[in-house]
């Protein structure tokens, strides 16, 4: 079975078949960093690992492009109230950034292009635009000196929402034309305001300012990528209207189609409610690093598709958690054989196709937890080892078992080794009164003993 995508633009599923044979380009819109990053990029940042991973363990080879916008009005904004130079808050945060990715094991991209680097790149796109019509120059109100672009000179667009011009223009008011010839047309270049600082601005033939946030993708993506490429990804907030102005500004440069097949993870909810700053239940990475493992988190993440709505909430990481330990349990109680995968394998057949039907997480996952359970009844390390083989294409079931399953303890091991010493030493004396006490007071700390011919292990209670 080929490889088969969900494509947002054609609003189906299509075998995917890269432009250049053997090799996938893709793009994702990555953050603007004025802030740590949240839940809804950690869902961001999974989501497409687990897509370039797959791509890779299918055979091919993947440049991946995932961007950082490092100058826009929050940034300015942020900077300014914290005294500090764009650049430092930017660095700032980009290694948070890292530090977070690699905490929830998300390899780094092929590339990772900040939008200040490519400015010339920006003004040649708009020096394009603005040949071929698709752009001017605003004339009067308080955004004189912008440069905007030209939507209803552009045939196609809304062709990625499926938004007509008409019912765009039907939320649209005159009075907030200031300097546009349409309420529709968007900012290309924006210009400088006396109260900005002085690294917040570029020159450029238009006098000095900065790039608008749709023309920082647009060139980057091309400029690493090509004109064309093969995938172009993000989050459904940015469907419309970042995706469909690249779009519109790509192609309306250059003539041809910006990506073949176009991505988008679902939303983030918490306990039901779209997460927001202004309801209380917006959580960072680091907020939830501190009550959870990162695999866990990544692990809760992966469980559901790509393309769902994803619904936080302590109970369904706790659950998380609580699956997770199975699939490790597994993995404890049978040495995994180091084993190349077999994908002549049933379970392995069939986490392949649940990969290649537009990366049908869930389904994998639910191969996993079969193939524990052959594990544990047939005790076989060639089985364990093609469990944590799987496990590894999306990036799970590489920790040592035991680590994992101990994570989260009050007591160290040192401590619990002894009272385990202890125990057994009441039990050789028969004194089982004193082995059912240290036993229930480990139990009591969320301590579980598991007694086998072997010896006495230990993990966290579930």
């Amino acid at each position: 079975m080929s490889l088969r995508i969900y494509n947002t633009l054609s609003r189906d599923v299509e075998d995917f078949s890269p432009l250049l044979p053997g090799h996938v380009r893709m793009y994702v819109c990555g953050m603007t960093v004025y802030d740590l990053c949240h839940l809804g990029h950690a869902r961001a940042m999974v989501a497409f690992d687990v897509v370039q991973r797959w791509l890779k363990v299918s055979g091919l080879n993947v440049t991946y492009v995932r961007n950082v916008t490092d100058i826009d009005d929050k940034i300015i904004k942020r900077a300014v109230e914290n005294g500090e130079t764009i650049r430092s808050l930017t660095d700032r945060m980009v290694d948070a950034l890292h530090q977070d990715a690699d905490a929830l094991g998300i390899e780094r991209p092929t590339h990772e292009p900040r939008a200040t680097d490519f400015v010339p790149q920006m003004l040649s796109l708009i020096g394009t635009l603005e040949k071929k019509g698709l752009a001017y120059q605003a004339q009067g109100g308080s955004d004189q000196g912008d440069v905007n672009y030209a939507v209803r000179k552009f045939d196609g667009y809304g062709k990625l929402s499926g938004k007509s011009l008409d019912e765009l223009r039907a939320g649209e008011r005159v009075e907030v034309l200031d300097g546009k010839d349409d309420p529709l047309d968007f900012v290309l270049w924006k210009s400088a305001k006396p109260s900005e600082p002085d690294d917040a601005k570029w020159d450029s033939p238009y006098g000095p300012g900065r790039p608008g946030w749709h023309i920082e993708c647009s060139a980057m993506a091309c400029e690493l990528l090509g004109e064309s490429f093969d995938i172009h990804g993000g989050g459904a907030d940015l469907q419309f209207p970042h995706h469909e102005n690249e779009i519109a500004q790509s192609e309306g440069a250059f003539g041809k189609p910006l990506a073949g097949t176009w991505m988008h993870n679902g939303f983030v909810r918490v306990d039901n409610e779209k997460m927001s700053k202004s309801l209380g239940n917006f959580f960072t990475i680091r907020e939830i690093l501190a009550k959870y493992d990162a695999e866990t988190v990544r692990f809760f993440i992966i469980r559901a598709h790509y393309r769902s709505p994803l619904n936080y909430s302590d109970a369904h990481l706790d659950d998380a958690r609580n699956s997770l330990k199975r699939l490790y349990t597994a993995l404890d109680l049978v040495s995994p054989a180091v084993v190349a995968i077999d994908w002549a394998n049933a379970f392995a057949a069939r986490f392949k196709a649940a990969m290649d039907e537009d990366f049908g997480t869930p389904e994998a996952v639910a191969v996993l937890f079969d193939l524990a359970g052959e594990v544990n009844k047939t005790r076989s390390a060639e089985l364990a080892g093609l469990l944590k083989s799987l496990g590894g294409c999306l990036g799970l079931l590489q920790s040592a078992p035991g680590s994992y399953l101990q994570a989260g303890a009050g007591l160290d091991d040192a401590s619990i080794q002894q009272l385990i010493a202890q125990r057994a030493d009441a039990k050789k004396a028969k004194n089982f009164a004193e082995a059912d006490r240290i036993r229930d007071d480990l139990l009591g700390q969320g301590i579980v003993l598991k007694d086998s011919p072997t010896g006495t292990t230990w993990e966290v209670q579930s």
